[in-house]
């Protein structure tokens, strides 16, 4: 096994034990052995566990946006309704027990790392995302839109913990439709 397959390894194992049991509920000695790496393993790719954090949002990030960008990709008719839905399927496969940005701008809000930067970018992100979309289809009002399709997947993340991702999607998907065919 080479060094990046042991790198993602250890990414992907602390990706999995905080998403789990939260940042703080998880020791560096457990991704190690989670990983099955050595010690130097973990220390060579990363220098310390806030940035091990930050990595993991990035990896987090980057699949998030490889997945709705596959889905909304192209489609110039619903691509709102198409972003919902990408982001049901992504709640039911990767957040189905809650945010893990938000969970980091929890833990680590204040303190002297990106941790709390990475993750509160995430969320600007998704907003001009939207933004994007509504100039896209030349809607005159794109400011508004991409605050409420913010508000509407951040709504249905936060519900999936509440309601399961299943019927937090169906409810969100119902409000896009009226949402889109009232504009």
């Amino acid at each position: 096994m080479n060094t990046s397959e042991k790198r993602e390894d250890v990414l992907n194992a602390a990706e999995r034990l905080f998403y789990k049991h939260g940042f703080r509920g998880v020791g560096l000695k457990q991704i190690i052995s989670e990983a099955n790496v050595a010690n130097m393993t973990l220390y060579n790719h990363f220098s310390s566990k806030d940035h091990l954090v930050e990595e993991v949002l990035k990896q987090r990030e980057e699949r998030y946006w490889s997945y709705l960008n596959h889905f909304v990709q192209g489609e110039n008719d619903t691509p709102f309704l198409m972003a919902v839905e990408a982001h049901g399927k992504w709640l039911e496969e990767e957040s189905y027990m809650g945010d893990m940005f938000l969970r980091a701008i929890e833990d680590y809000g204040g303190t002297d790392n990106d941790i709390e930067d990475i993750a509160r970018s995430h969320k600007s992100r998704l907003l001009q995302y939207f933004q994007v979309l509504a100039k896209r289809i030349d809607e005159e009002n794109h400011h508004d839109l991409a605050y409420y399709f913010t508000l509407l997947l951040e709504g249905a993340t936060s519900m999936t913990t509440l309601i399961g991702p299943n019927k937090a999607t169906k409810y969100a998907k119902d409000m896009a439709e009226k949402i889109v065919y009232s504009i």
